[in-house]
């Protein structure tokens, strides 16, 4: 704003002084400024150049409105991620810290416990009885077809069969559940520890343990969370929630580094409102960074009601008592003001909403033209 004044000034002065010029040497300029309309004027080729004042057309734009709201970085919570240990034991080695970057399946820490080492042993007892027992029922089956044992014998062996078969199975589950493959074990390999892996690929966020310690099964040990999965939580008020809609484009940045921009669109309006008259607007973000974490103060703007207007530049626009204006060329120099409704300004451009009728507007030093008008209106009184 300064600048434009200062602008505004200089321009002022160039053109007081040709028009001091124009009077010494006779130049008829200020007697046609004087015999024209009030909303007119006429300058000379020299104050034009003079001024820098530029002519050119109203353009058509694709502008919209916006609403400048503020929010966090968030996570989805299906892209958080608890870990925690099946059966309970002590943490017996873990190199981790929050930060940290981590790939599915890489080893988060190791846990051992007289459990693990009893529920191998189980299993591999239940295994050696199931091949007993699948051998009786096989032998039992053969006697039973030619009757030489009795039925109910035979009932026995199979019922003892299938119970020992649901125990391995069992077992076997237990076992993949904490991480061992039950195919893999045998009586050579049977560990008093367990590995805890990482379920997804992306940041550790949080570390609830350290080594030595006894965790149990309900306890989070370590949280991870996807970092493609970020997304922007806004806090729009009542009235401007109205004119929202899913897909609607969002430009972020943080309160560090205001200059780099972050765009994002709307997923998600929360269809409610809470006691403070705001609801909560979710976006997915397009191009998140390691720089961006999960609570991150954002501001943001929201585009709405994108639309093709016509448009000029924000220079070409005047403000004279509390009225808005652009000059039209009426050629040779000689130009008239005519009142204008400005809407939305972006990129250097400014909305206007009365259509302007003229071919060609002063585009750049328009409030050259202005003080022009009214010093020279000034002086033929």
């Amino acid at each position: 704003m300064k600048r434009k004044l200062i602008t505004s000034f200089i321009c002022v002065a160039i053109l007081t002084a040709c028009s001091n010029q124009d009077k010494k040497e006779g130049n008829t300029t200020v007697n046609k400024t004087i015999q024209l309309q009030a909303d007119e004027v006429q300058l000379s080729a020299e104050q034009v150049k003079n001024a820098g004042i530029a002519i050119g057309k109203p353009e058509s734009k694709g502008m919209h409105s916006a609403v400048n709201v503020n929010g966090v970085v968030d996570v989805p919570p299906e892209n958080i991620f608890s870990v925690s240990i099946p059966m309970g034991g002590y943490i017996n080695k873990m190199m981790l810290i929050p930060g940290m970057q981590v790939k599915k399946g890489a080893v988060l820490a190791t846990a051992e416990d007289q459990e693990y080492i009893q529920l191998q042993q189980d299993y591999l007892t239940a295994k050696n009885k199931l091949k007993f027992s699948e051998t009786d029922y096989n032998r039992q089956k053969a006697l039973n077809q030619t009757k030489a044992t009795s039925d109910k014998v035979f009932q026995v062996t199979e019922s003892e069969f299938n119970h020992q078969k649901i125990q391995v199975k069992s077992l076997a589950e237990k076992l993949r559940f904490i991480g061992i493959n039950p195919a893999m074990l045998t009586e050579n390999n049977i560990s008093k520890s367990i590995k805890i892996y990482a379920p997804i690929s992306g940041y550790v966020t949080k570390v609830n343990v350290n080594t030595g310690k006894y965790v149990n099964p309900t306890d989070i040990l370590f949280e991870v969370i996807s970092p493609g999965a970020l997304h922007v939580s806004l806090t729009v008020f009542e009235g401007d929630a109205a004119n929202l809609k899913i897909g609607q484009q969002i430009v972020c940045s943080t309160t560090a580094n205001p200059d780099k921009k972050y765009f994002a669109k709307i997923h998600l309006i929360t269809p409610s409102i809470e006691n403070d008259r705001t609801t909560s607007v979710h976006c997915d973000l397009e191009n998140a960074d390691r720089k961006l974490l999960p609570g991150t103060f954002l501001n943001a703007s929201i585009a709405l009601n994108h639309e093709n207007v016509q448009a000029v530049p924000e220079e070409a626009i005047v403000k004279w008592e509390n009225k808005f204006y652009v000059f039209a060329d009426k050629g040779s120099n000689h130009y008239k003001m005519i009142t204008v409704e400005p809407g939305v300004t972006m990129n250097g451009f400014t909305e206007v909403k009365t259509k302007i009728t003229a071919e060609n507007i002063v585009v750049k030093n328009a409030y050259a033209v202005l003080m022009k008008m009214k010093n020279g209106g000034e002086e033929g009184e």
